[in-house]
């Protein structure tokens, strides 16, 4: 595979001609009905509605053209098949392949990657023997009684995913069954956590790559500590989901432990055991395998190579026209579905720790911008905080809309003629118009310029299967961006130093510790840092 600097692509002069006199979609009957059937793509259960978006025929053919330039399907499906994705040329790297798709890909007879796919399907089927003896009662506390909660102990990739797929799906969670999450090193988080829990009744699942995440390992200490303080055997209530042969795959301290793979990054990871075991505690074998069965649709879509019937594709090229032609630094991502209120902080992480880099995988400082800034909240709550920016504001924030036609829970009021899901749908799309449009006024004050770059995903009900198509929709999304700009979307070097230096610091407190009981470096760690200064240096 041949790599291709992002400023040395043709379509990329192309396009930046055409981004001098991006459309307008203020101007008078710019948004008719003819440019919003034209605009619109059908995926997996999903319409993505693109008309008020600052493009044209134009554009989109430009953009077609750079992703058959770059090859952005034909690295998509390089990756499927277990190239080594993960990789710059030149200069030392992880060089693994990338293979978080072989997780869902166990329901064809031929999958892109053979020996990925049996593994990930090993792990299925010991995850659902797992299930079966919890169902069954045959796996129970010391006392005879079932585990009715499932704590997943675990940071970044291991928390974030899962987390927000969790929320997203507790309504479909089987009865008596629910989920707590403990991520944050800070002691208030576990104690919270802990506080409401019945420990006898509650399985930790702890989960690290490495079996060395230290953040991971200390609040699995502090569960440990509370578990023998209430007189239970923590090998009783302790699950683990670790690399082969890490320290934490040892089946004397773990009821059971089930197997993470090099090849599938933390942030892409929640169709794994990373996010299986949980969610399938929580929502069933059955519901999980929606999941799977919802990301694996999108993953083979994918493969679509016009941009104009591929939701993923022209996200990433949208993402980039507004990123690298139109000059937006940041991207809102709006879910307008409450359940979906963590699903922007798990997208912040896998985009921005995918797409945050600044080294070309020719081992080059790049020439152009990558990654946005990801954030968001969800809608309808969100206008009534941030809103004022996004339509008024000195900085243009494109944005992505996700929605849904009908509720989860199917219990709703009318009120004035409409109902609840009826308003929270119909604010969706009245934000959208109006970022696009705009509004004159006589008075500046109630004036808006429009032309905020935006697009709509729009569903009929957020389930398992659709809530595993909208993570792969995205997951492709990054990677075709990666791609694009020739950057390595799958490691993650800058979360590094960061890590070092605090193992420093963390040295020079445990020092004092040893002469001071712990005082003075409890009540004073600014001084620590200050004097352990000269180490980092």
């Amino acid at each position: 595979m041949t790599l291709q600097e992002f400023s040395e692509l043709n379509s990329v002069r192309r396009l930046r001609d055409l981004a001098r006199t991006p459309f307008d979609l203020a101007r008078p009957n710019a948004l008719g009905v003819g440019r919003f059937r034209e605009y619109r793509v059908a995926m997996a259960g999903y319409d993505y509605l693109y008309a008020t978006q600052r493009l044209d025929n134009q554009v989109l053919a430009s953009l077609q053209a750079l992703a058959d330039e770059a090859g952005l399907v034909d690295q998509f499906l390089a990756m499927k098949r277990g190239a080594v994705m993960n990789r710059i040329e030149g200069l030392a790297s992880e060089n693994r392949q990338v293979l978080h798709t072989a997780c869902r890909d166990v329901f064809s007879a031929d999958p892109a990657n053979r020996e990925a796919s049996a593994q990930a399907a090993e792990q299925l089927a010991r995850l659902r023997r797992f299930l079966d003896d919890s169902g069954q009662g045959r796996l129970v506390n010391q006392r005879g009684e079932p585990f009715t909660t499932m704590v997943q102990v675990g940071i970044g990739g291991s928390d974030l995913g899962p987390r927000a797929l969790y929320l997203a799906l507790q309504r479909y969670q089987l009865p008596g069954r629910s989920a707590r999450s403990i991520a944050n090193v800070d002691p208030d988080d576990p104690a919270a956590v802990l506080a409401g829990l019945d420990l006898s009744r509650t399985l930790f699942n702890v989960v690290s790559k490495s079996g060395t995440t230290l953040e991971t390992l200390t609040n699995e200490q502090l569960v440990r500590d509370a578990l023998a303080r209430a007189g239970l055997d923590p090998a009783r209530h302790l699950l683990a989901v670790t690399g082969a042969g890490s320290p934490m795959d040892d089946p004397r301290r773990y009821l059971a432990s089930f197997h993470m793979f090099d090849y599938i990054g933390g942030r892409y990871s929640v169709t794994s055991m990373v996010g299986g075991v949980t969610l399938g505690f929580v929502l069933g074998y059955e519901a999980f395998a929606e999941i799977l069965a919802g990301a694996h649709a999108v993953d083979v879509a994918a493969e679509e190579r016009s941009i104009r019937a591929n939701i993923p594709l022209l996200m990433a090229l949208i993402g980039i026209w507004n990123r690298n032609f139109l000059g937006h630094e940041t991207l809102a991502v709006l879910p307008y579905s409450q359940a979906l209120s963590r699903f922007p902080a798990h997208l912040q992480q896998c985009d921005m720790e995918s797409n945050g880099k600044s080294v070309s995988r020719c081992g080059r400082p790049v020439a152009w911008q990558t990654g946005p800034v990801v954030w968001g909240e969800p809608g309808t709550n969100g206008q009534h905080a941030f809103y004022q920016l996004l339509h008024q504001g000195t900085t243009v924030v494109p944005a992505e809309f996700i929605g849904f036609r009908q509720s989860q829970y199917g219990r709703d009021v009318t009120v004035e003629g409409t109902t609840s899901q009826q308003k929270l749908v119909a604010n969706m799309l009245a934000q959208s118009l109006a970022l696009a449009t705009g509004q004159s006024s006589d008075n500046p004050n109630r004036s808006f310029p429009g032309n905020r770059p935006n697009s709509v995903l729009l569903a009929d009900r957020l389930s398992p299967r659709s809530m595993g198509a909208l993570l792969a929709l995205y997951e492709a999304k990054i990677a075709f961006q990666g791609f694009c700009w020739n950057i390595n979307s799958f490691d993650q070097e800058g979360v590094q130093l960061g890590k070092v230096l605090a193992g420093k610091l963390l040295a020079e407190l445990a020092e004092r510790n040893k002469g001071m009981g712990g005082a003075l470096a409890e009540n004073s760690p600014e001084q620590a840092m200050l004097e352990a200064a000269g180490i980092i240096q």
